[in-house]
């Protein structure tokens, strides 16, 4: 579940980022509803244009639906990070991820040690993330992606945030990785650990198929080590790039204590 910061205004690397950052300035204005929702789509087109968004990923934009399930989830993420950790553990089923966890390590041991060996990030952290995001691939949602990602983008309250990942979803549209009937979690989050799109775009390795086991665990441990992962530094010495990920304290935390108990440290 993402708490934005969860990728931060991102885009793919140079003049890519410096433009979706720019283009996301000059994004077509907010509204607070499903009114005027179709002609924004329209003017964010020039905006998406301006920043490389070709025919298909053009196409799912003008196709997409006002997602009022996204806002009402919306309009109520901040609950779900409240009380204690321990609350936070009990709640999102700490135990059960930490059992799941360990058999999986074991399952996977090849691609565990091999993603350890490429990127330093431990096993225990990304099946902590993979656990608590979509219970290790068996909820990842069903709402529509560009649906979720634009009418985020396009209401009041976070587009400066959520625009750069809207372009960012509709590239992806353009390049095959997701297409204008993809589904994923309620803002947008994409495959089994739980992606924004413009952090697919960024750090997604391969395919960029986050659907992929293989893939979004590679991907998950190619973003902690661009925010600051450093192999051998424990829990404590990378809350920082945990931070990166989701930016919940109390988040943090369990995710903390599930990849220590999941690793055996």
């Amino acid at each position: 579940m993402a708490f934005f910061a969860k990728g931060q205004l991102i885009a793919a690397a140079g003049a890519l980022a410096l433009c979706l950052l720019t283009c996301a300035a000059q994004a077509a204005s907010c509204g607070k509803s499903a009114a005027g929702f179709q002609q924004w789509k329209v003017e964010f087109a020039e905006t998406a244009k301006a920043a490389g968004v070709r025919g298909k990923g053009l196409a799912a934009l003008l196709g997409a639906n006002y997602a009022v399930g996204t806002i009402r989830a919306d309009r109520s993420v901040n609950r779900a990070f409240g009380g204690s950790v321990d609350d936070f553990m009990r709640r999102r089923g700490g135990p059960a991820i930490i059992s799941k966890g360990r058999s999986l390590k074991t399952a996977n041991a090849a691609l565990f040690d091999n993603i350890e060996r490429k990127y330093g990030v431990p096993a225990g952290v990304l099946l902590a993330i993979w656990g608590m995001e979509t219970g290790f691939g068996a909820s990842m949602g069903n709402q529509n992606t560009v649906s979720a990602i634009v009418t985020l983008a396009y209401d009041c309250r976070r587009p400066q945030f959520f625009a750069p990942h809207a372009i960012a979803a509709l590239m992806l549209v353009d390049s095959g990785a997701l297409n204008a009937r993809s589904v994923g979690a309620m803002h947008g989050e994409i495959g089994h650990t739980g992606f924004l799109p413009g952090n697919v775009l960024k750090y997604g390795v391969g395919s960029r198929d986050m659907r992929d086991k293989s893939t979004a665990l590679m991907s998950t441990a190619n973003f902690l080590r661009a925010q600051g992962w450093r192999a051998g530094g424990g829990y404590q010495g990378n809350m920082g790039a945990i931070a990166g990920w989701n930016s919940a304290r109390v988040y943090q935390q369990a995710i903390a204590r599930i990849g220590a108990a999941i690793d055996g440290s």
